[in-house]
């Protein structure tokens, strides 16, 4: 009978960590972003069916990056729990923190069993009050990790590049459009081949943005914007320069700048280039001799 290798509990938990971290990093970064009125989330997506913001309760959005089967069975169950809290209790006993509590239960169980994978996700769970200082931003980890964050918090690929940028140019008592503009610009940010960080412009299109806004006058204060409303908000966006395909000292093979002979003499493949000789075929001493040709007239040679 063969014995099964042992794996000590450190490794494995840091096997699964791993894994769920590389999983997690494929996916768009997704932010949360206070300004005076309430919370605003948004995050890069091109598909205009499957949503990562959404609503939970009256005034409670959740939001998540990663595999998208798995946290939306996280935010069916979140929906389903708020929903029976407060039919049996009361409305107001339906909280963000109650919510993160449950959720972080289930990713910690999950990620510590070994009988399954863990979870590619990250949360946001987010709740307005009545006043600007009552706002919760919840930020949940895929092993069951739960943060309270203040003023922005982000989650997903490039969430340490977008985190600089946010921290950089975040100020608090921000308006909606100002809150937008902030991150929309801090999702352009990406790393570059060089691990630069770099600007781009994301299409209107390709974002989903929803705000958790105390000034509306109905009980659910969960509100997406349209991408009519994303133009007026953030108006006229100039897109970045492109890179140049070649440095200003460099030039392609077969250029060079100037009127001067397009061959370049450094290229052993033009065929005259100075003092360049031509290309000649390589002696080859395995080949057969080459008949000499008929004469022109048809006839036999003498």
């Amino acid at each position: 009978m063969s014995m099964p290798f042992y794996v000590s509990p450190e490794q494995l938990m840091k096997d699964r960590a791993d894994f769920a971290r590389k999983g997690i990093s494929r996916g768009r970064s997704m932010v949360a972003v206070h300004y005076t009125d309430g919370i605003l989330l948004a995050s890069e997506n091109v598909s205009q069916a499957l949503h990562k913001i959404s609503e939970i309760y009256d005034r409670i959005a959740f939001a998540a990056v990663g595999r998208y089967n798995e946290f939306e069975n996280l935010r069916i169950a979140g929906v389903r729990l708020a929903d029976m809290r407060g039919y049996a209790y009361d409305r107001r006993d339906v909280t963000a923190r109650g919510l993160a509590n449950a959720y972080a239960q289930t990713l910690g169980t999950i990620f510590s069993s070994g009988g399954e994978k863990p979870y590619e996700v990250e949360i946001f769970v987010t709740e307005i009050g009545d006043a600007a200082d009552d706002d919760q931003i919840y930020r949940l980890t895929y092993d069951g990790q739960v943060a309270d964050e203040h003023g922005f918090a982000v989650i997903g690929g490039a969430a340490d590049v977008v985190s600089t940028y946010l921290s950089e140019h975040f100020e608090e008592g921000s308006s909606l459009t100002e809150a937008l503009t902030l991150a929309v610009d801090a999702l352009g940010r990406q790393n570059n081949e060089r691990g630069e960080a770099e600007d781009r412009v994301i299409p209107v299109k390709n974002l989903e943005v929803a705000v958790l806004d105390r000034t509306r006058s109905q009980p659910r204060k969960f509100s997406r914007i349209g991408p009519n409303r994303l133009e007026s908000l953030l108006g006229t966006r100039a897109a970045p320069p492109p890179a140049p395909e070649h440095p200003a000292e460099e030039h392609p093979p077969g250029t060079a700048s100037g009127d001067a002979d397009p061959d370049d003499p450094k290229d052993p493949t033009d065929q005259e280039s100075g003092d360049a000789p031509p290309l000649e075929d390589p002696a080859r001493d395995d080949l057969p001799p080459v008949a000499p040709p008929p004469p022109a007239d048809g006839g036999q040679s003498s």
